[in-house]
């Protein structure tokens, strides 16, 4: 069910065997029919038996330590663990026989003898494992005293903000030890001792803050007593129903139940049924939710004329009727093209396509654009031109069937966390790693992960190395020549084999340009295409190993990011890595709707379905549904607006979900332009730093309390399901709805099912997609319509390309133009960490910043040192477009020259130093390549200084709208 009374998640006990051939035994009488494989308890389970157990659960391989789950098999001696037993052919097995009851409730009792007796005062009274197993094998009485040596004074250690460790209570069944190595991959935690003495422990014995635990919550949902405990539960006790909904932080989509009391929620627990995580959840989806209810939230809508007055708190009615009666009014002034919007990747589909509906349809004009503008639309625009679509290959299951993986600009492990585990699952496996970036992540080496080459490049030479892994392949005559004359286009491949062979893009000619070894970029696209760093054509025998391509930022945002996509589906055709599991190109995609703000047709040229505006029979189908004329000429991209805001001739912006003062690049220069304008109209949960420029504030809503879908980055469509009414009266869908019909155009959706409905109806891509249908099969992949399987496709160009054949692309290496002098020595380049989220709005409002409460700036030992810098020092960031101050994090992840921050803290003013230099193709900013100097310094930039007064004055505006209220 979809919203359920709160039980337990159905566990079998051990894994899944995928084995095709079954066996046939007989237990408690029962005839059963499993996999090869399969365990005992699990056949048993799957035949109806529960077989008692504690140190088993299906997340984990079987392990056998709690002698709990004994049971008889005729024809043997002994008693075997049912969890590390095999089913074998013709066993007859017995779960519950008068010496087994004896011999668990003799277990039990040990187990009791050193545990708290306080069932009725814990936190786990009702969700305890140790508590049920003592009721199902029947334990009346413990004959040993609790008077001799034991563990139940030991102290809990609480350092953790989200859960509380308390060793009296550990039963030492190595399930949470497990948890962390099986499946997040840490191994941040160990059983220390032997013996009696046994206990677990992090890292060397410190406490959890202070160990390498990252805080993903698996070990406290494989706990399977108090032991490790959610605070919310100490706080709040246990939840009474549940309801499954999607995480709205990374692309990853993972799904969870939240596990409520009444309207309030308790925990966020991570779906076992989850197509994207599989019961696994990282510290921001498990933990960081508690922004939904913070006391910053803002939940009355409010108005100003002036940037300087200060708010009034006015009605939904009134709001609404005053941000239309402006954008009309600019129409009138300054003509039709002088207002646009901005759609939300943190939204539901739903509503960017009723806010890019608004614009196209309301304003007449074709002036939308989304945050994807600022990060992956590179991606759209060269997998649209080599495949014919947008979107990543693949599901991310796909990986554990890859032999050799490829990271390129991208540090799963802080941006994607519950991804790059199932990645590091299969890396220690036995896949080979490939990692390209100019720091050393941590995938280059990690506990039992090494990556086999790390092209440590430069900042800005991302096409460079591609060639030439491209041009040994070719040179060396590892390309798959049957995949390319079976399904790409000849007159391209000529082309670009031409382009391709050229001296300047050979190892030796990129190794001066991109600082990576000749030898290494052999070795590197050897091992792509053979799966051998020395392989050569006589190495690929029976097949060709499973490659696969993952990226991110690092490649889509430079002034070549569209290249560099190409450049990728390049060395994906050319090896035959396309079509199949374990292969593939793939995107990973920074926020939670990210590839669904795109596919709803938010860009300027693009209706949803990426069709252009300017073709006729699409844009009839979409007035004919609208009841209007729709404009044939692409609008402004999102820079546009902004250099047409500051030339006077773009005048009102109406934004939901994107704080585009602190994420854009050039931070003084899109501030500027919100100043130029008349009328910004903002619509989100908190007053972040956009809305500081604001003269309309419509109350947002978060992702606990609408209805709706996400779809992530691997095109899966899930569900985002309403957990509490939306505490401003409205969803974000009402809200643009209330809008659209105070300027005129009929909006009348009674459920953001029925706005699915009508992008099913208009896109050919979802015409298989309702709610029903998630509903009913937990989510779907796009394409889903009546040439796909129901659930629509796991793997795309599997027969065919979606263009017909594939295209090569010449990709020609031309140096950004951002070039270090010695003014500007360093490159700064930018990213993510894993405990905080884009621009911080949602994480600095939760016990996250435990672990990060501000933005630093590594720097290389030697750089440091050059500078007379030391590890804590504030220093003074100087690009062409401006200057922050940050301290500095004296780090060898750094390649001396290059430096690197993050922009999660509006304090530190990362993006007041990137430049507006962005990719040919698409505008998307080159965030990644920033010439800088680096100096210590004791004060403020005169940025800050201003910003931080500019800030104050805001706030102090702010209150005086709360005032009336207040009093």
């Amino acid at each position: 069910m979809l919203e359920t009374v709160i039980s337990r998640e159905r566990d079998f006990g051990t894994p899944k065997s995928e084995a095709e051939a079954h066996v046939q035994l007989t237990i408690d009488g029962i005839a059963v029919s499993v996999p090869e494989g399969t365990s005992i308890m699990r056949a048993a389970a799957e035949a109806g038996v529960n077989i008692p157990k504690l140190c088993a659960t299906d997340s984990l391989e079987p392990f056998g330590s709690c002698r709990l789950c004994l049971v008889e098999v005729e024809g043997r001696r002994g008693y075997p663990a049912s969890c590390t037993t095999p089913a074998e052919a013709g066993m007859v097995v017995h779960t519950e026989t008068t010496k087994l009851r004896e011999l668990r409730r003799g277990v039990m009792e040990l187990y009791i003898s050193d545990h708290p007796l306080d069932c009725l005062t814990c936190a786990a009274n009702g969700d305890c494992e140790l508590q049920d197993m003592a009721g199902v094998v029947g334990l009346r009485n413990v004959r040993y005293g609790q008077n001799g040596a034991n563990h139940l004074h030991d102290t809990t250690d609480d350092s953790n903000p989200y859960f509380s460790y308390d060793p009296s209570k550990c039963i030492v069944c190595n399930r949470c030890v497990r948890a962390c190595e099986e499946i997040q991959g840490t191994f941040a935690l160990t059983i220390s001792g032997k013996g009696f003495e046994a206990r677990v422990a992090a890292g060397q014995g410190g406490s959890f803050l202070e160990s390498d635990c990252v805080s993903c919550g698996a070990c406290v949902q494989a706990c399977p007593t108090a032991t490790l405990q959610e605070k919310t539960i100490i706080q709040m006790g246990q939840p009474e129903h549940a309801v499954l909904t999607t995480c709205a932080y990374c692309g990853v989509g993972c799904g969870f139940r939240a596990e409520m009391k009444g309207a309030q929620v308790v925990r966020m627990v991570p779906w076992k049924d989850g197509k994207a995580n599989e019961g696994h959840s990282c510290v921001k989806g498990r933990f960081a939710w508690g922004y939904a209810t913070h006391k910053d939230r803002i939940t009355t809508p409010m108005i100003r004329s002036s940037i300087h007055e200060p708010w009034r708190e006015v009605s939904w009615e009134e709001a609404i009727t005053y941000a239309a009666s402006e954008i009309r009014r600019i129409q009138a002034r300054y003509g039709v093209g002088a207002v646009g919007g901005i759609t939300s990747s943190r939204c539901t589909n739903e509503e960017t396509y009723l806010v890019q509906k608004l614009v196209r349809a309301a304003f007449g004009n074709n002036n939308v654009d989304t945050c994807a503008r600022v990060c992956h639309s590179p991606t759209g625009y060269g997998l649209g031109q080599a495949f014919g679509t947008s979107a990543g290959t693949q599901t991310f299951k796909s990986v554990e069937k890859s032999d050799v993986v490829l990271v390129m600009g991208a540090n799963p492990t802080d941006a994607h966390p519950v991804f790059a585990s199932r990645m590091k699952r299969r890396l220690r496996e036995g896949a080979r790693l490939i990692v390209i970036d100019p720091r050393s992540i941590e995938l280059v080496k990690s506990p039992h992960i090494r990556a086999e080459h790390h092209l440590k490049l430069r900042p800005g030479t991302n096409v460079a190395v591609l060639n030439a892994l491209a041009h040994v392949i070719v040179t060396e005559n590892l390309a798959d020549a049957a995949f390319i004359a079976a399904r790409c286009d000849d007159r391209s491949f000529s082309d670009w084999l031409a382009f391709i062979r050229k001296p300047e893009n050979s190892p030796d000619a990129v190794a001066e340009v991109s600082g990576v070894p000749a030898s290494e970029l052999r070795a590197a696209a050897r091992l792509y295409a053979t799966g051998r760093s020395s392989g050569t054509a006589a190495d690929i025998v029976e097949r060709r190993p499973n490659a696969a391509i993952y990226y991110g930022l690092g490649v889509t945002e430079h002034a070549q990011g569209s290249t560099a996509v190409m450049a990728i589906a390049n060395l994906a055709m050319l090896t035959g890595n396309i079509g199949r599991e374990g292969v593939g190109v793939n995107p990973l995609r920074g926020q939670n709707n990210v590839q669904g703000s795109c596919d709803m047709g938010s860009f300027p040229h693009e209706l949803p379905g990426y069709r252009h505006v300017s073709d006729s029979t699409v844009r009839g189908e979409f007035e004919q549904a609208w009841g209007v004329k729709l404009d044939p000429e692409p609008g402004l991209r999102l820079p546009n607006m902004f250099d047409a805001a500051i030339a006077g001739s773009f005048r009102g912006l109406y934004c939901q979900g994107e704080d585009l003062v602190q994420s854009d690049p050039n931070s003084q220069h899109v501030a500027k332009a919100l100043q130029a304008m008349e009328c910004v109209i903002v619509q989100d949960i908190f007053l972040n730093e956009t809305a500081r420029y604001a003269h309309v504030f419509l109350p947002g809503a978060s992702f606990l309390e609408k209805d709706g879908t996400f779809t992530n980055a691997e095109r899966r469509i899930s569900r985002v399901r309403q957990v509490m009414a939306p505490s401003s009266g409205y969803a974000d869908w009402e809200v643009t709805q209330q809008l659209a019909n105070a300027l005129g155009l009929p909006t009348q959706y009674a459920h953001p099912s029925e706005i699915m409905d009508e992008i099913a109806a208009l896109t050919p891509t979802f015409r298989g997609v309702s709610f029903e249908k998630i509903d009913r099969l937990g989510s779907v992949q796009w394409p889903c319509n009546e040439d796909t399987p129901e659930a629509g496709l796991e793997t795309m160009h599997a027969d065919g390309f979606v263009r017909g054949m594939g295209r090569f692309l010449i990709t020609q290496y031309v140096p950004t133009a951002e070039k270090v002098t010695q003014r500007y020595p360093l490159l700064l380049t930018t990213g993510r960490i894993l405990t905080q989220y884009n621009v911080g709005a949602q994480t600095r409002r939760t016990e996250n910043n435990v672990w990060h409460a501000e933005d630093l700036l590594d720097i290389h030992p030697v750089d440091a040192e050059e500078r007379g810098i030391r590890d804590g020092d504030w220093v003074r960031i100087e690009s062409r477009a401006g200057a922050t101050v940050m301290r500095a994090q004296v780090s060898e992840r750094m390649q001396p020259g290059v430096v690197y921050t993050t922009f999660h803290f509006p304090e530190s003013g990362a993006n007041v130093i990137t430049t507006d230099n962005s990719d040919w193709a698409t505008n998307c900013p080159e965030y990644k390549v920033t010439a800088v100097q680096v100096a210590a310094v004791e004060q403020l930039s005169e940025w800050q200084r201003n910003n931080a007064r500019f800030r104050e004055e805001q706030d102090n505006l702010l209150r005086q709208a709360a005032e009336p209220i207040a009093r």
